[in-house]
């Protein structure tokens, strides 16, 4: 068995291989009868109008040797870097903030520590692109800056894309379109999100709803890294990069459709907790097992489980809960 997976990131000790390998012997079959229709799709000429179709095979996955370039250009990101030729070396090349490298180099050993191809003695050692692209970013969007999260974000894109100017484009996507005010310094948008979150379980799982509010948890003390870390660390590699297909193609509603599910799907399991601490601990053990390590089936689910959920639903949760914490402000 191998220790390492595809990715570069090492199989914790109690990791479960029997079952994993029963799992990816059945989804091998799928992700090649998908490459083949991808291969269709592209035809080679690498562009995609958006459409009913394409919405349909993206739910279902994009192949690995796809993912890059499908990201790339249902993101928007791909006509940005062509818009903007050279700009993300003109960037690394201009002014630096001292405060800004200070901040990016303290957290590039916190950086998947569990991933051998964040090592120091990798060769390449991905972790100068990643300083790189963290720096160029931070330089570009100067109200954000540097936030802790966006290293692991921009790591992830680094594994996929295997390609600098790529990893920033498409973090500028997530950051400066897709994910509404996360990682700007007041987090209004990350905190904004907790609480429609919140909203959507009353509606959707009362009965969790109710147990957080008897118990006094906090939503953000359970859920605030599944929105900072857009799953990363949270659910199995696989399982990661099938949510992100959907969010860069269908935005930030799928952050919500994969949090429902979850607690939906343990709903009770979690309800057997009793008090603050054994929510807690709940909500930590509902992201292993075979729920989400089957990352097709999971998929399936996050868009029957939760129901119907529109946009102009959560914007307009969006809005009274913004308005609610700016009151508190």
């Amino acid at each position: 068995f191998c220790r390492v997976d595809p990715y570069g990131f090492e199989r914790p000790e109690d990791f479960d291989y029997a079952s994993y390998e029963a799992f990816f012997s059945r989804y091998l079959v799928v992700l090649t009868r998908r490459a083949i229709k991808w291969s269709k799709l592209l035809k080679g000429n690498n562009s995609i109008q958006k459409s009913l179709k394409v919405k349909r095979y993206i739910r279902k996955g994009i192949p690995n040797e796809h993912r890059a370039l499908v990201w790339m250009i249902v993101s928007g990101a791909q006509t940005n870097m062509e818009q903007n030729p050279g700009y993300y070396h003109r960037l690394l090349e201009g002014e630096k903030n001292a405060k800004l490298l200070e901040a990016i180099k303290t957290d590039m050993n916190r950086t998947f520590p569990d991933n051998v191809k964040f090592r120091k003695t990798a060769d390449p050692c991905l972790q100068h692109a990643l300083y790189n692209v963290l720096v160029a970013y931070g330089h570009h969007n100067k109200a954000v800056g540097y936030c802790q999260g966006m290293n692991f974000i921009a790591g992830y894109l680094i594994l996929i894309t295997k390609n600098e100017e790529e990893s920033f484009w498409l973090l500028d996507a997530l950051i400066g379109r897709i994910l509404p005010d996360y990682y700007s310094p007041a987090m209004l948008g990350l905190k904004t999100d907790q609480e429609v979150l919140g909203e959507l379980v009353k509606m959707k799982v009362p009965a969790v709803a109710e147990l957080m509010e008897r118990h006094g948890v906090m939503w953000t003390l359970v859920v605030s890294r599944w929105f900072i870390c857009l799953f990363i660390d949270i659910l199995p590699v696989e399982t990661v990069l099938r949510i992100w297909d959907c969010l860069f193609y269908e935005g930030s509603k799928i952050i919500f459709r994969v949090a429902l599910t979850l607690i939906k799907q343990n709903q009770a399991f979690i309800l057997e907790a009793t008090n603050f601490p054994d929510i807690c601990d709940k909500f930590k053990q509902i992201t292993k097992g075979t729920l989400v390590t089957e990352c097709h089936s999971f998929m399936q689910k996050i868009f029957t489980d939760p129901g119907s959920l529109s946009m102009a639903t959560i914007n307009k949760l969006r809005e009274t809960c913004r308005e609610k914490l700016l009151s508190q402000g």
